[in-house]
């Protein structure tokens, strides 16, 4: 029986495909099991604790006006609708709807969580 040299090599060094793509919240969270009374298996991602908006570099603020959504400012803001959580991440919010409940309340458009803020070089 001949064996797969890259599917030994994976194994030998337990080489596992991240559960999620770098551009999600969810990037870099293990995942773990529950097993039921019954035998069933839940598979479900480990707890995310939401950064402190202190940890980002704001960029901008945008004040919310009548009908904003926030996969259509991330989409202009950060250029990928997918990345609304970024926008919830940097104003501290846990519930996303509350960001655009209130015209007038400021969102803060950052960088992703530890990219230092720019300086101008002298």
């Amino acid at each position: 029986m001949m064996i797969d040299p890259i599917q030994a090599f994976m194994q030998a060094n337990a080489l596992v495909a991240p559960a999620f793509p770098p551009a999600s919240r969810y990037h870099g969270i293990a995942t773990t099991h529950l097993t039921q009374p019954d035998g069933s298996t839940v598979v479900y991602v480990k707890r995310r604790f939401v950064p402190q908006p202190e940890q980002f570099s704001l960029l901008q603020e945008h004040r919310v006006t009548q009908g904003d959504r926030l996969d259509n400012l991330a989409a202009r803001y950060i250029g990928d609708p997918l990345q609304y959580w970024r926008i919830c991440d940097a104003s501290g919010a846990i519930r996303p709807e509350e960001l655009t409940e209130t015209v007038g309340k400021p969102l803060r458009i950052t960088s992703p969580e530890g990219v230092p803020e720019a300086t101008d070089a002298d």
